[in-house]
């Protein structure tokens, strides 16, 4: 069973991030699929963990070369996915209690579409409309201390 299929509606044309969340919906498969296959699903569920730091972490010093806030309400998705990651692990390993690990999966699969088509897709329209790019990690029109953008990206949302 897939747990998330890659489908158009994940693609927000930016190289970079769309190769990025396609190795996320593989590896986040690759962990349903040892859960479902009732293998040790912790290897699997390292990577995707391992995955998603650098993919936030990444997403996020984009989000401040392009002047967003530095308390905003796309870092602030990003790490408390990233603490419910964690714990989910510490359960795994600490108390042998596997089962947020299945929940977890299931929340991850109907959190990240919601995720990309909304804060991502934000992320990567600032980015556009100030000149950022990822690669160089230049960026043509950084915002200015009183234009920063707020928590999506729009300027609007508080």
């Amino acid at each position: 069973m897939t747990t998330l299929a890659w489908t158009d509606t994940l693609v927000l044309n930016q190289p970079t991030l769309d190769t990025t969340h396609q190795e996320f919906v593989d590896l986040l498969n690759a962990f349903g699929a040892a859960l479902d296959d009732g293998m040790d699903a912790l290897p699997a569920y390292h990577a995707l963990l391992a995955h998603t730091e650098a993919h936030f972490a990444m997403e996020e010093d984009w989000m401040a070369r392009c002047g967003f806030e530095a308390q905003n309400c796309h870092a602030s998705q990003h790490a408390m996915v990233l603490k419910v990651m964690r714990e989910a692990l510490r359960y795994a390993n600490e108390l042998n209690d596997r089962e947020p690990l299945n929940i977890l999966r299931t929340e991850l699969a109907g959190w990240f579409p919601q995720h990309a088509e909304m804060m991502d897709a934000a992320l990567v329209w600032t980015m556009e409309q100030r000149g950022f790019d990822p690669v160089t990690g230049e960026c043509r029109q950084p915002a200015t201390e009183t234009a920063a953008s707020h928590s999506c990206g729009s300027g609007s949302c508080a």
